[in-house]
């Protein structure tokens, strides 16, 4: 089969993760590299002085180069006008974290794709984590039995390291909000594993963020399942120096667990009724970004799933719909405060 011609819009740190992964792998071709920033389309062409670049989509658009995917690493409050010009312009697309700031949003990207016949994948890397896999399988062939409660935690740091003044981390227009940028891995973890929620009661604050960002940095939510049970999601960017941890805490009908680890990605506690741990694969590491950290390195299998999607009718991991309810559950949590 021919190879798929990847190309990346948005080459920082994110951009720069997916494009390694297309170059990687021998089914993929990456073509091309977009990017409004002149500095970093200096140093990509110092390491990928082979692969064209260009300043804007519009630019690569108006070019002879084709690609099949189109993968949008820009800033959130980019994703749906860019991944509309992609379908439109005979593109799938590979779509960062979050679909959209906007479930509206995200609704016009699925009908688009859908008038196009193109495929949306979402960025959701932290289902192939070993761990999640592991909680996945374990609450949905009902080892647990009836879920009672459901304590998330994501305690990080993002300080003045992360929110510079030129960046576009902390507006509310590109950013969005903290649920959106740092925690949306974590409400997709849930919705994954449990299901929609309810009943939504929130309460946000800034702490030590009032200077750096136009938002909240830190929140308490609490809801009902709509499969039964209880449970809570608690964050904040405001620990001091470095993160400290992600989990996520299960009392069930017959036993109790807790994923954790600064990401999520250890089982510090399992005992199940007649249940006995399997040993799992070890997790790979945090994406390292110098100052902080982010969540795991798991970009590759993304890639994959694209080519086993386009070339093998595998099934997407993370779909358009999946992707478009995290948008929701997330507008839903915010708005739980009103």
């Amino acid at each position: 089969m021919n190879k798929i011609k990847f190309a990346v819009t948005g080459c920082g740190h994110i951009g720069k993760r997916h494009a390694e992964m297309i170059l990687r792998n021998n089914d993929c071709e990456l073509v091309a590299l977009i990017d409004t920033d002149s500095t970093v389309r200096a140093n990509f062409a110092s390491v990928y002085s082979h692969i064209p670049s260009f300043e804007s989509l519009d630019s690569f658009l108006q070019s002879a180069t084709k690609a099949d995917v189109m993968v949008i690493a820009t800033p959130n409050g980019f994703h749906t006008t860019q991944a509309c010009s992609a379908i439109e312009n005979g593109m799938h697309v590979v779509i960062e974290k979050p679909m959209s700031l906007k479930r509206t949003d995200s609704e016009s990207v699925i009908a688009l794709a859908q008038q196009y016949h193109k495929e949306v994948f979402c960025v959701m890397q932290n289902r192939y984590s070993p761990p999640s896999q592991w909680l996945k399988s374990i609450v949905t062939d009902g080892i647990l039995g009836q879920i009672y409660l459901v304590q998330i935690n994501c305690y990080w740091n993002r300080d003045e390291r992360y929110y510079k003044k030129e960046s576009w981390h902390g507006t509310r227009d590109l950013d969005g909000g903290t649920l959106f940028t740092q925690f949306s891995h974590f409400v997709d973890l849930m919705y994954w594993v449990f299901g929609d929620i309810k009943n939504i009661h929130s309460k946000f604050a800034s702490f030590n963020h009032a200077a750096l960002t136009d938002f909240e940095d830190s929140g308490l939510i609490n809801f009902e399942f709509e499969n039964g049970g209880i449970g809570n999601f608690n964050y904040t960017t405001s620990v001091w120096d470095k993160n400290l941890e992600s989990s996520m805490t299960i009392i069930a009908e017959h036993g109790t667990l807790k994923v954790g680890g600064q990401y999520m990605d250890k089982v510090d506690y399992c005992h199940v009724k007649n249940y006995t741990m399997p040993i799992l694969e070890p997790t790979n590491p945090p994406n390292d970004y110098g100052p902080y950290k982010g969540s795991a390195a798991n970009h590759h299998f993304i890639i994959e799933n694209v080519v086993d999607t386009l070339h093998h009718d595998g099934i997407i991991t993370t779909n358009a719909l999946e992707g478009m309810k995290v948008v929701d559950i997330i507008e839903r949590m915010y708005a739980g405060a009103k």
